[in-house]
């Protein structure tokens, strides 16, 4: 049984963490597949996003292995490429999406915070169990999750170690959007699938501006926003849109979800 699956759906495809026996932790084998599933998919001009997650409805990834620990560390491309296989990549230009089922823990929740934004499961829960080990956090925690969450929130569950479940993790920014069990990855690749059916210039130059933007000073940011966009601007999807928009076609959004009230 492959470590890590990949099934295309349409412009989409979903990477799946396939160790359910040990709540899809990540092994050196693992990170390695997962690495070049990734790569994969940025190599691909058939594909617009790419939907991350576990196999079953325990977990969707409790983290590192802890058995294999050295060979993690040790895995050929563990510097460049991250000991859990993708957290040093910043440079992809495509759309991701974590969807959320069950634990998701320690390196699981580096993982997640990867993505450009979280769909939870409603079993899910999130904490840097790792805490409890002595392990850190080096696939991106302590940079990523700040940044989603705020400085307070952040290293509160990184100093406690608590496990929080998905209303929680909604109330301070962690996810996005909760759905009921068994349907986050239809709910995900729903989100996908909309995505993918915009004009792709535009919205892949405004997320590298978002990413970009954030370590520079507003007037630098307002400058690579501008420069970023001179290629938009001349996208002939978007002209196609306008012509569309003209004829008075408006394409619908995905579906809003309503969520708990976590006040």
């Amino acid at each position: 049984m492959p470590k890590i699956e990949s099934e295309r759906k349409g412009r989409s495809i979903i990477v799946t963490i396939n160790r359910p026996e040990v709540r899809n932790a990540v092994d050196a084998e693992t990170a390695g597949l997962l690495f070049e599933a990734v790569e994969a998919f940025r190599q691909d001009e058939g594909l617009d996003v790419l939907i991350l997650t576990g196999a079953g409805e325990v977990a969707f990834c409790a983290g590192a292995d802890l058995k294999d620990i050295r060979g993690l560390a040790a895995r050929r491309g563990a510097r460049e490429s991250g000991p859990m296989g993708i957290s040093h990549i910043t440079n992809l230009d495509k759309p991701t999406i974590a969807a959320v089922n069950g634990y998701c823990v320690a390196g699981g929740l580096e993982l997640a915070c990867w993505c450009d934004f979280r769909v939870a499961s409603r079993n899910a829960q999130f904490g840097v169990l790792n805490r409890r080990w002595g392990v850190p956090l080096v696939d991106g925690g302590t940079q990523r999750l700040p940044r989603i969450v705020g400085l307070g929130n952040a290293l509160y569950l990184i100093e406690t170690g608590v496990l929080i479940d998905a209303d929680h993790a909604l109330h301070i920014g962690l996810v996005q959007e909760i759905v009921p069990q068994g349907q986050v990855l239809a709910r995900a690749l729903e989100l996908a699938q909309a995505i993918s059916a915009y004009p792709q210039a535009s919205l892949r130059n405004d997320r590298q501006s978002v990413y970009q933007g954030m370590s520079l000073p507003l007037p630098k940011g307002l400058r690579l926003e501008q420069q970023l966009h001179q290629d938009s601007l001349s996208d002939p999807d978007m002209a196609e849109a306008l012509r569309r928009y003209a004829t008075g076609q408006r394409p619908l959004p995905p579906r809003p979800l309503r969520q708990p009230d976590c006040g």
